[in-house]
């Protein structure tokens, strides 16, 4: 059976909770949006599609690049009235994402090519009610600290065809605060 599979690098630490009780907040005050269906992260690559039991060979590749060089540069909080996110810049996401598709291209089973994320950026909102703009920004502003510390996991995980996630790996937590310019 044919399935989706990702990689993500998801927050962990203080910046983790805070996006944590904006999203239940948001919901709460707003209704749920698209970012609702998804755990807090930056895409590092699109969706690609293999044998389920492609997992096996993937997790073990998506260990991420060397640690030493490990900057996650949160540069803003983008607020445009149909899409809420933070921008980000880290050459090492960007060396990370390029590494696992360069090692991953060895599946036979794969049916897509693995595209590797260029627009780093972490989705708060969208697919929501244009009247909902300013309220979720509001939010947004009030419950997430863009300078909060926070540490970085690398995940691979798989989207059924029933839409249920599955984890299957998880890096250890890369340590560091975010550097913003």
């Amino acid at each position: 059976m044919i399935t989706e599979f990702i990689l993500y690098a998801c927050p962990v630490g203080v910046l983790a909770d805070q996006l944590d009780a904006y999203l239940a907040a948001s919901t709460a005050r707003c209704g749920p949006n698209a970012a609702h269906q998804y755990v807090p992260h930056v895409s590092l690559t699109g969706f690609f599609h293999d044998d389920a039991g492609a997992a096996a060979f993937y997790a073990p590749l998506a260990e991420p690049a060397a640690h030493e060089h490990a900057s996650v540069v949160i540069e803003q909080m983008m607020l445009r009235g149909d899409f809420h996110a933070l921008l980000v810049s880290s050459p090492w996401l960007e060396r990370t994402a390029a590494a696992f598709a360069d090692v991953a291209g060895g599946s036979p089973t794969r049916i897509d090519d693995i595209r590797v994320k260029r627009d780093l950026h972490l989705s708060l909102a969208y697919g929501f009610p244009a009247d909902s703009h300013g309220e979720l920004a509001d939010l947004a502003v009030a419950m997430v600290d863009i300078a909060a510390p926070v540490q970085w996991q690398i995940r691979l995980y798989e989207r059924d065809v029933a839409a249920r996630w599955h984890l299957h790996h998880c890096s250890a937590a890369i340590s560091g605060s975010p550097r913003i310019r």
